[in-house]
């Protein structure tokens, strides 16, 4: 049993408009669901419709690897009792990666997720089959706008047929998301799941430090209480590496993950947190807010 009782807000709203074919532009922040609320919907009309054809059927795009691993495990843990196929698309593997993702989109999965970038890579050469895509869906786009995704996700637009359903997931709505809707919604329905509030349970607090207060109260509130499962942000890649070695120093156990990282070593610390061999995390942004892991 996968373990739903109950929809959350996001999937009771989502999930009967996407069944009817309705283009949605949907305010979620991580945590409320969401994945499913797109992925049980769109799984049930590829069931319904079941082409034999070979062609794509719905694309995800996201912004970060780590998320198009993410989507694509659940996706398969959804669809273990169907015949609903799926590849997670993006860069940073080796050439047979490139190959494996080329022989999945010349046969068409059904669902593809993936990065801008990869997927542009993968149309350019013209054997991806998606002039018969039913569904495009962006995860996380307020996210891929701050990457300076915009012109990689029209230009991966352009390669789909006119007629398609467009799902459009973002945890806030800036006045460029709203223009990027304009551009490819037809009609959305609108779905706004308590946007300005914190997940339920989750404390937030402020301090105002100068930099070189930041890692010695770093260091403070992790002696004060024994956590077992943290992850810190850090707006650059020194600022993890560095606040990594003084967390090391004082015993703790972390690990810093940033792009510096190759793929290989990246999804291993993330498995080594989840498994919780590792209590603490360094993260730069290259971590997507939707990283699933229990109980942080």
């Amino acid at each position: 049993a996968i373990g739903f009782k109950e929809a959350t807000a996001v999937q009771e709203e989502a999930i009967p408009v996407i069944l009817k074919g309705k283009d949605i532009i949907a305010s979620a922040q991580t945590g409320t669901g969401k994945t499913a609320a797109f992925l049980l919907p769109v799984m049930h009309k590829i069931i319904q419709s079941k082409k034999q054809d070979g062609h794509i059927q719905a694309l995800v795009i996201v912004p970060t690897r780590e998320l198009a691993v993410q989507i694509d495990q659940q996706l398969e843990g959804l669809s273990y009792y169907t015949d609903v196929s799926s590849i997670a698309v993006y860069g940073g593997g080796d050439g047979n990666s490139f190959n494996r993702e080329k022989k999945a989109l010349s046969e068409g999965a059904d669902v593809v997720i993936g990065t801008p970038g990869r997927l542009i890579a993968h149309l350019n050469m013209g054997y991806v089959k998606i002039d018969q895509l039913e569904t495009l869906i962006l995860d996380e786009a307020d996210r891929m706008l701050d990457m300076g995704f915009n012109e990689d996700i029209m230009k991966i637009i352009s390669f789909m047929p006119k007629k398609r359903q467009n799902l459009l997931f973002s945890a806030t709505m800036p006045p460029k998301m709203r223009e990027l809707a304009k551009k490819i919604l037809d009609e959305p329905e609108e779905i706004s799941i308590a946007i300005s509030k914190p997940a339920e349970r989750v404390v937030q607090a402020a301090f105002v430090v100068y930099d070189t207060q930041k890692i010695p109260l770093v260091k403070h509130i992790l002696s004060a209480k024994k956590l077992k499962s943290v992850i810190v942000f850090c707006s650059t890649k020194t600022s993890a590496k560095e606040l990594n070695k003084e967390l090391r120093k004082m015993d703790f156990s972390s690990r810093d993950i940033h792009s510096d990282l190759d793929q290989q070593e990246r999804e291993k610390v993330l498995r080594e947190f989840k498994n919780r061999e590792l209590n603490i995390l360094v993260a730069t942004d290259i971590l997507p807010r939707g990283i699933d892991v229990e109980d942080i």
